[in-house]
């Protein structure tokens, strides 16, 4: 009910303006602007008739089924009638009331328009060639509208059901890699596993209740960062060297969920799992103002899995790339690095740009 008033306050915001605007044009040439309001009140029915006829009966009806001969049949018959009509309010109503108002103001005033009777007045070419271009001009300008906002709509559905898909795509991988390291310790019934299923259970909580809303609150996410380090850290004990340093303050700054997660991930799988010892990972996370700028380093394995392994290994590197086009187009710069003994991800944001602040409003209700 709410969308559907919007769409009504909408379309009546619109003919106002429509309404101001013949108004204030119109006006100049008659006697005064109430004239002229009242002039182009005359006709707004007919443009109001001719508008919702195309845009909701022959637009659906045969654009969007592709039957493109019906729809310039129904497009043709549409503007002829509408001009024929646009002609006959004129004859009939607008014309004698103008002619009404110019005499009063003055006495000796001729009109060349209303001499002839009704079908000589109907059928003069300039009048009816004049008809035709003030019944379609508004027309087709409110049309056009309409399209763009389509346009608009759609794309954005688009990138929501997209950004929807990417963040989807985190969870399971994320979770399978935890339970991963889980097992891994559990074969060694190591006195740890407690500990790592408490941590798990607290990143999960967060991941299934707090990441359903289009933004967090980047303390937050930066808390269960933290969460993840220290489980991973449990798993490689002494043979990781890991620094994870933060510097500014976190001051009510929002950030769209799981955004840099995948990239410490990243860092452990990539790095720490496939490196035999002296491993080791550097994270940078420096604010300032509305500013985020992480850097994440680690050690490279002497030798590199497949490329096909790699490459889904790196699912969520790649959705950490998607989301920051689709959310920050303009406001991100994200910079790879691979050289012979590190792996470098550098992420730079402007936190207060965010293209698509609603990127989950729609789609999680459904």
């Amino acid at each position: 009910m709410g969308k559907m008033n919007k769409s009504i306050l909408h379309h009546i915001i619109f003919w106002s303006v429509v309404a101001f605007i013949l108004t204030i044009f119109y006006g100049a040439g008659l006697p005064d602007y109430g004239t002229a309001f009242l002039v182009i009140m005359m006709f707004q029915p007919l443009q109001w008739a001719y508008f919702y006829t195309v845009a909701y009966w022959a637009i659906p009806r045969f654009l969007y089924r592709k039957k493109y001969v019906q729809l310039a049949l129904a497009l043709t018959a549409c503007a002829f009638t509408a001009g024929l009509l646009f002609r006959l309010i004129e004859i009939i109503l607008a014309d004698p009331y103008i002619m009404q108002k110019m005499l009063q103001k003055n006495p000796a005033f001729t009109w060349h328009k209303l001499n002839g009777t009704f079908v000589q007045q109907l059928l003069k070419p300039v009048y009816i060639i004049n008809a035709f271009e003030q019944s379609n001009m508004v027309i087709w300008v409110a049309i056009s509208l309409k399209f763009i906002k389509m346009w608009f709509e759609k794309k954005q559905l688009s990138t929501q059901a997209e950004l929807s898909a990417l963040k989807s795509q985190i969870h399971p991988h994320f979770l399978f890699n935890t339970l991963n390291n889980l097992y891994a310790l559990t074969l060694k019934q190591s006195p740890q596993s407690p500990t790592i299923v408490l941590g798990l259970s607290d990143i999960l909580r967060y991941m299934l209740y707090e990441c359903g809303t289009d933004q967090v609150l980047l303390k937050r996410d930066v808390e269960i960062m933290m969460r993840y380090v220290e489980l991973e850290k449990l798993r490689y004990e002494d043979r990781l060297d890991l620094n994870f340093s933060i510097i500014g303050e976190m001051n009510g700054q929002k950030i769209p969920p799981l955004l840099m997660l995948p990239l410490i991930e990243n860092a452990f799988k990539h790095g720490t799992s496939e490196t035999v010892e002296d491993a080791w990972i550097n994270m940078d996370l420096h604010l300032k103002n509305n500013r985020l700028k992480f850097k994440i380093s680690n050690s490279k394995p002497a030798s590199t899995l497949p490329n096909s392994n790699k490459e889904i290994g790196r699912i969520g590197l790649n959705n950490v790339q998607k989301r920051l086009e689709l959310l920050f187009p303009y406001a991100h710069q994200l910079q790879i690095f691979e050289e012979e003994e590190m792996f470098v991800v550098i992420l730079d944001l402007d936190l207060k740009q965010n293209l698509i602040p609603h990127e989950n409003k729609n789609l999680d209700r459904g």
